[in-house]
């Protein structure tokens, strides 16, 4: 009877089996997700970006990292030398002996499968002569062919062969463990209970331990948690923040603590040259004992970011540590500006403390540009450009070009921006424009509405208002230039001797919106002017007036009386033809109601636009969640900045008057070419008009930044209607049923007496 049987493998085939799956599961995702990218790719990239971020310290310094690294290489050769496993482990498999094959004894005698009995007799007595032991055969090779002619001959041994696949009939299920025998053997157990021991009760635990005591002391922006609650405190402390306190608190985060952050080092050449640099800073509010910020670590950290806004030169252990310090502050500045919304919506629902003013973070969003720039914050914005040093900003402020922002220097005309920048050689002045015009210039559109209400333009006290930002990118020069094309003024002049003397008197396009409008008053005051026909007395007395006055006058008086009567003559042919087509009232009513379903019409093709646009923000709101955009924009020019960072934005709504935050800042990461941005905020529980601003500011450039107007009118909420019909529903069913018959009656009823 057929039995079960667990043995483990002696031979060790299943074992190789079981690694070379086991091998397979580690080295192809691991080649998939560790095998470094294409570095042809990223050195084109580079070279794509050398014309303009040259001189960038980023940059070269990603130029020494991909030169230097030994890192590719190793993860190369581990990954190779994993494959070079799996494969020798796949050729061992592939040259081992199938123990488990189905039993076919016409292969054994090597027939054909439906051979008859006599070449099944024919053939045995060939390899029975052959392998026959007595003839000097093979034993084994001649037992194998006894049993597969006994299995094609004898009945009993053939039914057995075609139904259990032996001609002995069932035999035992075995099932192989792919470990081999050793393992489990007497001799070798202490030494297995050892590595298992050390495996699952040492090596596992203290892993698992170690990641979760580091995980949990980090938030989901990797910042830690002490440090977010650093900032908590001090801003809760001090609502209104300076630059010069934000700074010390920005550099008491214990990211720069060694004890927290054990990137962070604290150096025996520190006593030297950490006093040197704060003689060199002046003050800088060293004697201050409030702590966290009496900390050497802190002193330190606050030193290196005033020495990168100042630009100082300092030694290479300082100029290390210095990067280490001001690659950090961006995240922890964003970390701030959370924290500094949270408290102000905690201060706006619950109450009981002030929230921080819109100063401290204002300021946390200059301070990021002026770490990203490596700028003091009274430093003029032209200094983010290459070349550009203090003694040359007096040939930009001259009285004579009164250049001081990026976009003035850009809106020059080339010959006057090449004098003004003579100070420069070709190719410096050169690298200057390259620059210049890859910076990012942004055009903000808003839309103001209250979505999900029958009137989404009327803004009544306590509703959602939703304002819409379309944020556009262009690199400067693209928007510049076009002002600037020297074949616009060649095209204008051809078209102007063609169309002739009218043409030649072509105004400016921000004059023939204002003429447009003179225009549009004139004729609104000529319509005013206009008067019914006179009584002639009155003309009488006009014509003495004319002649009194001069033949000038009377000429003026006499056109304008001719404007008149053509007009009113045109009035009166219209309304005679009027009258004329209204002479029945059917026409009348035809009319009437054809105005009606007009108006109907309109209504209804208002609500469908409603409807459609309602419909496609849906979409764009569901597409926007599931959908996820690259973070990777546009790499920002930096001179000082020791690492590659990507165009962000901060984007919110403030009432600049009181101080205070409308909307809390949404960080635009995705702005590549257009990004469309939702910010909601409750309208003023009062009715009136108010003013705020929609602002967006760069979390990299300086003098980037830019401000809207928002005008709100907020009226009245509806009241709230107690008795409306559609909420008139019966009780039960019972009662809509005796509704529809007592209507039913009275509908008979009434027929009944239009019959009689």
């Amino acid at each position: 009877m057929a039995g079960q049987q667990f043995q483990y493998d002696d031979s060790g085939n299943t074992f190789f089996y079981f690694l070379t799956s086991f091998v397979g599961l580690i080295v192809i995702p691991a080649t998939y997700y560790l095998w470094p990218r294409d570095q042809n790719a990223e050195q084109l990239r580079l070279k794509a970006l050398r014309r303009v971020h040259g001189r960038c310290l980023w940059y070269r310094l990603r130029l020494m990292k991909s030169q230097q690294s030994v890192v590719p290489t190793l993860k190369k050769a581990a990954l190779l030398f994993g494959w070079a496993v799996f494969l020798f482990l796949a050729y061992k498999v592939s040259k081992l002996d199938r123990e488990y094959q189905e039993y076919n004894p016409y292969e054994v005698l090597n027939l054909d499968a439906g051979a008859s009995v006599s070449e099944i007799k024919k053939q045995y007595r060939v390899l029975s002569l052959k392998y026959h032991p007595d003839k000097g055969g093979d034993e084994a090779m001649f037992m194998k062919i006894a049993k597969a002619y006994s299995a094609l001959t004898n009945e009993e041994s053939r039914k057995n062969w075609e139904t259990y696949g032996n001609p002995d009939g069932p035999r035992v299920t075995s099932f192989g463990i792919a470990l081999p025998a050793w393992i489990v053997d007497q001799k070798n157990s202490m030494l297995v209970l050892l590595v298992y021991g050390l495996a699952f009760m040492v090596i596992l635990p203290v892993v698992v331990g170690t990641w979760w005591y580091r995980s949990i002391r980090y938030s989901g922006d990797q910042i830690l948690i002490n440090t977010t609650q650093l900032f908590m405190h001090f801003m809760y402390k001090t609502p209104t923040m300076n630059m010069k306190r934000l700074v010390m608190v920005l550099t008491a985060a214990f990211e720069f603590d060694p004890r927290s952050n054990k990137e962070a080092i604290i150096r025996p050449t520190d006593n030297i040259e950490v006093p040197q640099l704060i003689r060199e800073l002046g003050n800088i509010n060293v004697k201050k004992k409030e702590p966290p910020f009496c900390y050497p670590y802190s002193l330190k950290a606050r030193v290196l970011v005033l020495t990168h806004l100042a630009r100082m030169e300092v030694s290479e252990n300082i100029e290390e540590d210095q990067r280490f310090v001001v690659k950090k502050c961006p995240a922890l500045l964003q970390e701030m500006i959370n924290v500094g919304c949270q408290l102000t919506m905690m201060a706006t629902s619950r109450g009981g403390f002030r929230a921080p003013r819109l100063t401290s973070i204002e300021n946390c969003m200059k301070l990021t540009q002026m770490t990203v720039q490596g700028l003091q914050e009274a430093k003029s914005p032209l200094l983010q450009l290459p070349h550009f040093e203090e003694e040359h900003l007096r040939y930009c402020i001259s009285k004579k070009y009164k250049v001081r922002s990026l976009q003035d220097l850009v809106s020059l005309k080339d010959s006057d921006r090449r004098s003004m920048l003579r100070f420069l050689g070709d190719e410096k002045y050169d690298e200057v424009k390259a620059v210049l015009g890859s910076l990012p210039h942004i055009t903000m559109e808003t839309k103001l509405q209250v979505l999900d209400d029958e009137d989404s333009n009327n803004i009544t006290a306590g509703s959602i208002v939703t304002v819409t930002v379309i944020l556009t990118r262009k690199r400067m020069a693209d928007v510049f230039e076009k002002d600037q094309d020297p074949q616009a003024p060649a095209e204008e002049a051809s078209t102007e001797e063609a169309q002739g003397d009218a043409a030649k008197n072509k105004t400016k396009v921000w004059q023939n919106k204002s003429k447009g409008a003179k225009k549009a008053a004139k004729s609104k005051k000529k319509k005013l002017t206009k008067k019914r026909p006179v009584p002639q007395q009155q003309t009488a007395k006009g014509d003495k007036t004319k002649q009194a006055n001069g033949n000038v006058a009377g000429n003026e008086v006499a056109v304008v009386a001719k404007e008149e009567e053509e007009d009113l003559s045109d009035k009166g042919s219209e309304s005679d033809e009027a009258e004329g087509n209204k002479d029945s009232p059917s026409e009348r009513d035809e009319e009437s109601d054809k105005q009606s379903e007009t108006e109907v019409d309109e209504i209804t093709g208002d609500d469908e636009e409603e409807w459609e646009a309602l419909q496609q923000s849906i979409q764009r709101r569901e597409r926007a969640l599931l959908e996820t955009k690259s973070k990777i924009t546009h790499p920002v020019y930096s001179l000082y900045f020791p690492e590659e960072k990507q165009e962000w934005w901060w984007l919110y709504i403030a009432d600049r008057k009181d101080q205070t935050l409308v909307s809390m800042p949404y960080h635009v990461c995705t702005l590549k070419d257009t990004e469309e941005v939702e910010l909601k905020f409750p309208a003023p529980s009062k009715a009136g008009n108010y003013q705020y601003s929609v602002i967006l500011r760069s979390d990299s450039y300086m003098g980037l930044d830019q401000i809207k107007p928002l005008k709100l009118e907020v009226h009245e909420a509806k009241a709230i209607m107690d008795n409306h019909p559609q909420w008139d529903i019966p009780e039960t069913e019972e009662e809509e049923e005796d509704q529809e018959d007592s209507d039913g009656i009275e509908e008979s009823e009434e027929d009944d007496e239009d019959n009689d």
